[in-house]
């Protein structure tokens, strides 16, 4: 049995069919070191019975962590997972972005005690999000831009996240006005600094509650690399109906005291689990 040193933790709510087409990325991944642990933040029976039926398709193990729906609990499962983790580093994703087959590889990679991973995603609109296969993702064929193009994907700048290669990723990675952040789509750090700020803070619902970790490691003397350019997922469409308003100015205004007041550990996370 393949020793585990690295927890892959995605988010899901009710979207089974995109979850499996995440699920089948993970099962051509070139680093094989790693189990899957699902937060699900209340998702229905649907979700229940595909993780029942790919656990015994896939080479990699399955951890569930389910609670009740009771709205948008996203840090609060992202917590309980975390805990639940077996790895001593942990890569955080969602249920709708597929990694390409180097990106767990291209993570372990870049590690480094002292600092987390920052990577981005490559956003595909809703006709080619529908149409990707589970082939589609085996054979890679949904990275190529030439394929992507043919599907109706216009050019664009952005698009050099998918082709580019070599010296011209790190020059990318180097150059690119984007800042280091912590973003919950495609970042990673070691379990036990994560550990030590307590987790996500849950009080904090749709809008930067990722980066908001991130501050804390910051704070905490945790440096972050920038690798949007090399580890690789595609982001699937969806409606946010979830996101409101007073959401996002609660969140702003939780960050901007751990920005002033450099708080380097949440009140409200993991330590009661």
């Amino acid at each position: 049995m393949t020793t585990v040193d690295t927890s892959v933790i995605i988010s899901t709510y009710n979207n089974p069919e995109w979850l499996e087409k995440v699920l089948w990325s993970y099962e051509i991944q070139t680093y094989k070191k790693f189990e899957v642990v699902i937060a699900d933040d209340g998702s229905d029976d649907n979700t229940k019975q595909l993780i029942q039926r790919l656990e015994k398709e896939v080479s990699y193990p399955i951890q569930h962590i389910w609670h009740e729906d009771n709205g948008f609990q996203k840090t609060i499962i992202l917590n309980k997972a975390t805990v639940a983790s077996k790895g001593d580093y942990l890569v955080y994703s969602d249920g709708d972005c597929i990694a390409r087959k180097d990106f767990l590889q291209t993570h372990i990679n870049f590690r480094e005690e002292g600092f987390f991973l920052s990577g981005g995603y490559f956003k595909l609109p809703m006709n080619i999000s529908s149409i990707i296969t589970k082939s589609d993702i085996e054979n890679q064929i949904c990275f190529d831009i030439n394929w992507l193009k043919q599907k109706g994907l216009k050019s664009s700048f952005k698009n050099n996240k998918i082709t580019s290669q070599g010296i011209k990723t790190k020059l990318l990675n180097r150059f690119t006005p984007t800042t280091a952040t912590w973003n919950g789509h495609n970042a990673s750090g070691w379990k036990k600094d994560i550990i030590t700020t307590n987790g996500y803070d849950e009080r904090m619902q749709y809008g930067g509650e990722d980066r908001e970790l991130g501050e804390r490691l910051f704070n905490m003397g945790v440096k972050a690399k920038q690798i949007r350019y090399s580890a690789i997922c595609l982001h699937l469409d969806h409606a946010r109906g979830y996101v409101q308003p007073e959401m996002i100015e609660k969140n702003k205004n939780i960050r901007s005291v751990t920005k002033k007041d450099k708080i380097t550990r949440t009140s409200y996370g993991i330590e009661k689990y």
